[in-house]
């Protein structure tokens, strides 16, 4: 499994979400998710949205995926390089 694979996987899951994700070793990933989907969710709710865009592929090829779930307003104040 690769970032690129996972990235668009969640993109097309969550239509408009923009995504960055990291992963050195091939099953342990991190991901920042930023859509407008997350509005009005709790963290839990947040991250089975982004869960569900990967399906079989969690548990199986993805062993773990960090995440961090935020609406656009919420990363705004953060955009100095959350992504980097």
């Amino acid at each position: 499994m690769d970032t690129n694979t996972i990235q668009q996987l969640i993109e097309q899951g969550l239509p408009g979400a923009r995504v960055a994700v990291r992963g050195d070793d091939g099953v342990h990933f991190e991901a920042l998710v930023v859509s407008d989907a997350f509005r009005g969710k709790l963290p839990l709710a947040r991250h089975r949205l982004v869960y569900a865009t990967l399906g079989e592929l969690m548990g199986g090829e993805i062993h773990a995926l960090a995440l961090r779930t935020l609406t656009p307003e919420e990363h705004a104040p953060q955009q100095g390089g959350a992504e980097g």
